[in-house]
């Protein structure tokens, strides 16, 4: 389909509870059939996959690629704790085997934004020290803010501190337009804004209460910024992670109802890429 492809996020079967951990099997098939060419697991899901032969031979199996592994941390001291970086260790030894596989970090929320100044810089000194050890083994990073309460980074002066603050030659920066609008942001500004730095697109969709919407059944402008990215050559992964309500008792038939909407409306604007 030319330089932007579109891959699936496991967060959609997070939203049932714990339900659909370890059964990325059954995850695949689905994102596969819905018409994905990829797919996003976060860690928490692998369970027998963390043996890249096992995970290899499953994609393989659903014609799929391995997008992005996301991996969620803490975070909150202002180096990596022991436990912390012996995880993300092991993760970097298992993306030796998928080279091509992009790297994403994302923090866990806290409760509130106490102490705030100081949680962004622990934030981005991890981060940073991490990136650079995957950069030396030749890994590509990028990282994700959210949007929760207790997110450190999400109003768009949090993002001027987190987007001067990543090291750019080690990681780059993925917008997740839901998360943008979640924060109080128009997408496409803050798109156009740190363009340089993206190396990774996450959309979900949003209805105008702020609630989380079925993918194109929102107010946000998907096909507006695809075509953007289009006419600015981005090359890369766009990463559909749905959190609608319907998902916490369907998570396959909302999956299906995105790939029906990519199909109709996101493949058109990128058949000429």
């Amino acid at each position: 389909m030319g330089h932007i492809k579109l891959a699936c996020e496991t967060y959609t079967w997070q939203m049932p509870g714990e339900s659909y951990k370890g059964k990325l099997d059954h995850i695949m098939k689905v994102t596969s059939a819905a018409g994905f060419y990829g797919i996003e697991p976060e860690t928490s899901f692998f369970g027998d996959f963390a043996d890249p032969m096992k995970m290899k031979d499953t994609l393989q199996k659903y014609n799929l690629e391995l997008a992005v592994l996301c991996h969620v941390e803490d975070w909150r001291n202002s180096k990596e704790t022991a436990e912390e970086k012996e995880r993300a260790e092991q993760w970097m030894n298992f993306l030796a085997h998928f080279p091509e596989t992009i790297y994403l970090l994302v923090q866990m929320p806290g409760t509130d934004r106490s102490d705030l100044i100081e949680r962004q810089q622990n934030l981005l000194s991890c981060v940073n020290a991490i990136s650079q050890r995957a950069h030396d083994r030749g890994i590509e990073c990028s990282y994700h803010p959210n949007s929760p309460e207790g997110s450190v980074y999400r109003t768009e002066e949090d993002y001027e501190i987190l987007l001067d603050g990543l090291d750019s030659k080690l990681i780059g920066y993925t917008p997740d337009v839901g998360h943008i609008a979640k924060g109080g942001m128009e997408p496409m500004s803050i798109v156009k804004e740190y363009r340089e730095y993206i190396n990774l697109v996450h959309y979900k969709d949003m209805h105008i209460n702020g609630e989380w919407a079925q993918t194109g059944e929102g107010a946000l402008a998907l096909k507006d910024i695809t075509q953007y990215l289009v006419d600015t050559n981005y090359e890369g992964w766009i990463i559909m992670e749905d959190e609608c309500v319907e998902a916490i008792t369907d998570p396959d038939g909302v999956t299906a109802k995105d790939g029906v909407y990519i199909e109709n409306e996101l493949k058109p604007i990128l058949q000429n890429t």
